[in-house]
């Protein structure tokens, strides 16, 4: 985490004033005035990871756009992303708001 740390404090020193650093299966870092630490990805069997990257910058423009916070907005992108790798393929594994919501209470079980 202190590397994460550093290289978050090296981007916020170059003027980005927020810094969010994806992590794969660890989730993602987050550095922002708002929200600074890890949000762990939940635990998923990875089937293609083809548009993880697409279906976490997606869902956290939109997350952002509603309005969310930082760190919800970061958590729903995780959610959303690892809910992605679980299918085959780029577009069909974007999940709807449907299979999100599902998925995230599947979670909390």
């Amino acid at each position: 985490k202190e590397s994460l740390a550093a290289a978050a404090d090296a981007l916020h020193k170059r003027g980005v004033p927020v810094v969010i650093l994806t992590l794969g299966s660890n989730g993602a870092f987050v550095s922002s005035p708002d929200f600074t630490g890890l949000i762990p990805a939940p635990n998923v069997r990875a089937v293609d990871t083809t548009a993880a990257g697409d279906v976490f910058n997606g869902a956290l423009a939109n997350a952002l756009w509603q309005g969310l916070a930082m760190k919800d907005a970061v958590t729903l992108a995780v959610k959303s992303a690892s809910y992605s790798v679980t299918r085959a393929g780029a577009l069909n594994s974007a999940p709807t708001v449907d299979e999100l919501r599902a998925f995230s209470n599947e979670l909390r079980q």
